[in-house]
């Protein structure tokens, strides 16, 4: 309202300068030459001054250098326009090796208010920008004012905000170990493996507010697969690798990591192994019935993933559900990966199964075994019959009868047994999936004592 207010008064301070220099001044002095003139027929001139038309002429000249002077002078206030010009950076003023200050906006608005023109050059010419000089001033709290250096002075501005409230700490800094996380690893391809990460350095120094280095629970480098040109097998070195902090929740600290990135070597391999197929059979088939043969359209598949992974697998598994089936079937089943494996070289394969009428047949004097007992306790059979059962196995004639008794196993679980007397339910497996194993006798009782 002020700044309006002074615009006003100089526009009327202008239009009576005008008036004072192009009109009152020079008529009087003509008025003053034209008395002297006539001063000798002063009769005359009153006669002249008296006229209608004289009057008039008088009237249209001071009336047309009135609207003259006006019209300038409210075209000075018409033509004013305003412009903001939105997220102008700040910069700030102060010791960064000493200090950290907080509050600060990143950018403000500016309203730039003046003629057009006269905004269309300021944005056209350089200027200083926004900026607050927070030089001598302490830790602590303070209130400041921003300020913006515009070469144009025809020109008033505002900035939104104008005043700020900032926070200034002593800036400390602490070593801490990097750590190495990996970043869109799904995208490399599944037959690579990132073996080993090898960074240039083990350790960085963090700077900041006290308060803020207490937050960072660890600083990680972060490779991202997307940055490595052409990944293969073999030693890639990386450079710029970025480094970043964060809390004990995975949020990102706002602190200074020297240096800001680092170099990393990535070894990548490709550790693969060929392993055998191995068709498991689910469920119960409709009675009567046995698995004759199972078929399947390849033998064995290549495998890759890591490398511990890789040394652990002997063979893959493939379920194939055949509960209430009667007869012949052809499965497509898609291979699952285990553990620790990221391809394999065959995705699907066919399963034939072949079924045949079922007989059985019993197998004596299969020893019972014990698994999972504490290395603490020893065990024994309280009698003759609870260490050998009679097993027997169902499945198609010719598969029955080239049942090797040694590929029979009889035991018992005792994981979850201590001292004293029990009563134990008896499992039988064997090797050859197609054929069903089971024991006569359910339970036998057996006596587990310490050592």
């Amino acid at each position: 309202m002020k700044r309006i207010i002074k615009r006003i008064g100089r526009i009327f301070h202008h239009i009576g300068s005008f008036f004072d220099r192009l009109l009152v001044t020079p008529i009087t002095k003509l008025i003053l030459k034209i008395m002297s003139f006539f001063k000798g027929n002063a009769k005359a001139f009153d006669r002249l001054a008296g006229k209608k038309s004289t009057l008039l002429i008088v009237s249209l000249v001071l009336a047309f250098g009135t609207f003259v002077i006006i019209d300038q002078e409210s075209n000075v206030v018409i033509d004013q326009y305003a412009e903001i010009l939105y997220n102008q950076p700040v910069s700030a003023i102060y010791n960064e090796e000493l200090y950290v200050v907080e509050g600060l906006p990143k950018s403000v608005d500016i309203t730039l208010v003046g003629q057009r023109r006269h905004i269309f050059l300021a944005k056209q010419s350089p200027s200083k920008g926004v900026s607050v000089d927070l030089t001598g001033l302490k830790p602590g709290n303070h209130k400041v004012t921003l300020k913006y250096t515009q070469r144009l002075k025809s020109l008033d501005y505002k900035l939104d905000p104008s005043q700020v409230t900032v926070t200034i700490y002593e800036k400390v800094s602490e070593t801490r170990t990097l750590t190495v996380d990996t970043l869109h690893q799904d995208n490399l391809d599944k037959k690579l493996y990132i073996s080993d990460i090898e960074l240039d350095r083990t350790d960085v120094i963090v700077k900041g507010a006290q308060y803020k280095l207490k937050k960072v629970a660890t600083v990680k480098a972060l490779v991202d697969v997307n940055s490595i040109p052409n990944p293969k097998a073999g030693e890639i070195n990386l450079k710029n690798v970025p480094l970043v902090a964060y809390d004990t929740n995975g949020k990102v600290v706002d602190v200074e990591i020297v240096p800001k990135t680092v170099a990393a070597k990535i070894t990548i391999t490709s550790p693969s192994k060929k392993v055998p197929v191995k068709v498991v059979p689910t469920g119960n088939l409709a009675f009567g019935k046995s698995i004759k043969s199972i078929d399947t359209n390849i033998s064995s598949v290549e495998v890759y993933g890591e490398q511990a992974a890789i040394d652990k697998i002997e063979q893959l598994e493939v379920e194939v559900d055949v509960k209430g089936l009667e007869k012949d079937k052809e499965y497509h089943v898609t291979l699952k990966k285990p553990a620790g494996i990221t391809e394999l070289s065959v995705k699907t394969i066919t399963v034939k199964v072949i079924i045949d009428n079922s007989i059985s047949r019993e197998f004596e004097n299969i020893s019972v075994r014990t698994e999972n007992l504490n290395s603490n306790y020893k065990v024994q059979a309280l009698s003759e019959d609870d260490r050998q059962v009679t097993v027997v196995v169902k499945g198609s004639q010719d598969t029955v009868n080239n049942v090797d008794p040694s590929s029979i196993k009889a035991y018992i679980d005792l994981e979850n047994y201590g001292v004293g007397e029990h009563e134990v339910e008896v499992k039988v497996t064997g090797e050859d999936l197609k054929l069903e194993y089971t024991s006569k006798t359910k339970k036998v009782k057996i006596r587990i004592t310490e050592k």
